[in-house]
């Protein structure tokens, strides 16, 4: 019997559907299929003048063209087996290629289920661009969620960009589409084509959640393998969760890796991850931080958004090198002792055309109301918390940071914008809650459940805040009615003490509650003390930039300032270029300065900085009590008048206090009593005024002996030397080695 002609089998109106690219269900026509009483293979190929079926051991079948739909082609199916097709253009031009319409599904009915339900922990190993093995034959598995709309393409280089060409396949009410390429490889770009449910087809979009990008301003996602297995950083993996305890010595040096340092003798090129494994994480682990953290480096299209605007969440930059590049810069990282930070942006994504933005002719991952969907402050838009796949696809990239790239922990960006809905809105652009309110609950239960997940997925991690509000409860854990973070980023202490620091010293007399205000509610959450590139930019100058005086001053001030904040409760970030006292405010488009470390000034503070990090993670009591009310005590907050302060800082039962006092008058106080906790010998292990520091070593000649005379509650006293503009810190003389001595 002949095989049945298309005419025959697929009507006028399904053939066109195909052949425009209207129809929705196309395995349910393409490829092999019973019709009749015989096979039949049928197949879209524009641009054919003729085609035909090919079978090892046969000769090439002829296919028709279908007569109202002449791209549309059917002939024999021949056997069983695997079939190949071949195509002929106008010019003579042929092709062979493995039709993927004879392939059946990928993603298994647990995926389809889970997908769903909204409830995928490993999202990315069903969504997105695998390289696989499917069926005895190699290429890429595709696929995208997408459920309003009415045909999905996958597109590339692969198909001429070409949407009619490979329709996916709907896997039934989750909204997914996939299709598996045969043929296809790792380093493939590739976009969907999306027509969407109002008929109309949209700009290509790079996949959520694609794993590779193409270099910008190119916005294709690229085929990649996710995370590495090359990892050898076994034991940090297996202890580092005491590396982040509240009771540990966190110390931060958050970094932009493209404005890190650059190679100007090449155009100013970014330095690849390869490059800043050799030369970032060896000077971050000298200069004694714990943790490096890094600047959004999830793929984003505009290099002026610093990365605050993804639009490739699951896609390391290809900026500085491929996924396996960027695991094997944390994995040096993790061998040099440093842990590994990433800064994530769940609160608000670009409208750029490729992206998230009406992803399939709806309002899919935003709230289509703007009073809800739209962040005016930055023109992007709000993912829609409520909907179950879009916390989903969230709490899962979460995860998938941690899992696949070994990454520390998650600092999350623009908490407090989550939390309000009438964040940074005036009156009547805000839609209440469901009792009234501001609360955004949804976005609390997405954090909450985020948090959940990471730290019972990922063993040893630790989550941080950028919340600049007092919303209750930022670090405690879910269960007991917190957001479950592991640390909050205390804003309110850097907003007073940037206030403080920058005014005229003869001034600072009546501003003295700025600096003592952070210690009423230090042991509230579990605080970072924050310096970031949010400080040093946008007209805000250089840390050093906000120093008032003479050029000697304003370094005296710096280094007074760092030893005060090294000495105050809560975890420490810095972020790069302060440790050295960068003299201009940072941009995004150029290296820091680094030939400014040849003047003893700016040297000299990059010492104190390092000195202050290794004192921070020798002395117990500057960093077991960091998140405890009893590991601070004042002894003098009150000297508004001559601009001092002094107080204790102490650890667990067993570790000896130090003593910290602080003078922030150009005046050197050279009998100032301060009381102490024990008698004898109190060793000078920190004075910010040490010419090594760049300062005029006035000091205590190594220490102090203290005296049976009561002072600020304590039965023992010493009059100290208190040099302009400095922070001093005693250790008790029977109590650990040298300042700057690492365990």
């Amino acid at each position: 019997m002949p095989t049945p002609s298309l005419a025959e089998t697929i009507d006028p109106a399904t053939a066109r559907a195909l052949a425009e690219g209207r129809s929705g269900d196309p395995f349910a026509h393409l490829g092999p299929h019973l019709r009749g009483k015989r096979g039949s293979v049928a197949a879209l190929i524009p641009g054919a003048a003729r085609a035909w079926v090919l079978a090892e051991g046969r000769k090439p079948a002829p296919m028709a063209p279908h007569p109202v739909a002449p791209d549309l082609f059917l002939g024999p199916l021949p056997g069983l087996g695997p079939y190949r097709l071949r195509a002929e253009a106008a010019d003579g031009a042929t092709w062979d290629w493995d039709d993927p319409y004879r392939f059946g599904p990928v993603l298994g009915e647990i995926d389809e289920y889970l997908l769903g339900e909204g409830t995928h922990r490993r999202l990315w190993q069903a969504l997105g661009a695998h390289p696989i093995t499917h069926e005895g034959a190699a290429g890429v598995h595709f696929a995208v969620w997408a459920p309003n709309a009415r045909r999905v393409s996958v597109v590339g280089e692969f198909n001429r960009w070409n949407g009619l060409v490979h329709p996916m396949r709907r896997r039934g009410a989750t909204g997914v589409w996939e299709i598996f390429l045969p043929g296809v490889a790792e380093g493939a770009a590739y976009k969907y084509e999306i027509l969407g449910a109002d008929g109309h087809v949209g700009p290509l979009r790079a996949d959520p959640v694609g794993f590779g990008a193409e270099h910008p301003p190119a916005t294709a996602s690229v085929v990649r393998h996710p995370g590495w297995d090359g990892w050898n950083d076994a034991g940090w993996m297996a202890d580092r969760a005491g590396r982040s305890d509240v009771t540990a010595p966190v110390s931060i040096y958050e970094v932009h890796l493209g404005s890190w340092r650059r190679v100007p003798e090449e155009g100013g090129r970014y330095l690849s991850y390869a490059e800043l494994a050799r030369d970032l994480v060896p000077y971050a682990a000298d200069m004694g931080f714990t943790h490096l953290e890094l600047l959004p480096i999830t793929e984003h299209p505009f290099d002026g958004s610093w990365g605050y605007q993804p639009i490739g969440l699951f896609a390391p930059t290809i900026r500085h090198g491929t996924p396996q590049e960027f695991a094997a810069f944390v994995d040096a990282a993790h061998r040099a002792g440093l842990g590994v930070i990433l800064d994530w942006v769940p609160g608000h994504f670009p409208t750029d055309a490729h992206g998230l933005a009406r992803f399939d002719g709806t309002a899919l991952y935003e709230h289509a109301d703007p009073r809800e969907g739209l962040h005016r402050d930055w023109n992007t838009l709000i993912y829609n918390y409520g909907r179950r796949e879009v916390a989903n696809y969230l709490i899962a990239n979460a995860v998938y940071w941690l899992q696949e790239y070994h990454l520390d922990g998650l600092r999350v960006d623009a908490v407090a914008s989550m939390l309000y809905r009438d964040y940074s809105r005036p009156a009547g652009d805000w839609v209440p809650n469901v009792h009234g309110g501001r609360e955004n609950y949804e976005a609390i239960d997405f954090l909450k459940r985020m948090n959940v997940l990471a730290y019972g997925e990922c063993p040893g991690i630790v989550t941080a805040a950028e919340e600049s509000t007092a919303f209750p409860g930022v670090t405690r854990p879910a269960h007991a009615g917190g957001l479950g973070f592991g640390y909050k980023w205390n804003m309110g202490w850097m907003n007073d003490t940037l206030d403080y620091i920058r005014r005229d010293p003869i001034h600072r007399r009546y501003h003295h509650n700025q600096m003592t205000f952070g210690i009423t509610y230090a042991g509230t959450e579990n605080f970072i003390l924050p310096i970031s590139h949010d400080e040093v930019v946008h007209g805000k100058g250089s840390l050093l930039d906000k120093m008032p005086g003479t050029g000697w001053e304003k370094f005296a001030n710096l280094r007074a300032y760092l030893g005060f904040m090294w000495g105050h409760p809560g975890k420490k970030l810095l972020f790069m270029g302060q440790e050295w006292a960068q003299g201009r405010e940072w941009s995004h488009d150029a290296s820091l300065d680094w030939h400014l470390l040849r003047d003893p000034a700016h040297a000299g503070v990059q010492a104190l900085v390092r000195d202050l990090n290794r004192l921070y993670r020798r002395l117990p009591a500057l960093h077991r009590g960091d998140a405890r009310a009893e590991g601070f005590r004042w002894l003098e907050p009150d000297d508004a008048e001559r601009s001092v302060f002094a107080w204790m800082r102490s650890g667990e039962a067993g570790d000896a206090p130090v003593v910290v006092a602080a003078n922030f008058t150009p005046v050197p106080r050279p009998d100032y009593r301060i009381g102490f906790p024990a008698p004898g010998r109190w060793r000078e292990v920190l004075n910010t005024d040490a010419g090594v520091y760049g300062g005029g070593d006035r000091g205590n000649l190594g220490g102090i002996e203290t005296e049976a005379r009561g002072w600020h509650g304590q039965a023992q006293s010493a009059a100290v030397m208190l040099p302009p503009l400095s922070v001093v810190m005693f250790e008790h003389a029977g109590a650990g080695g040298p300042a700057g001595e690492v365990p």
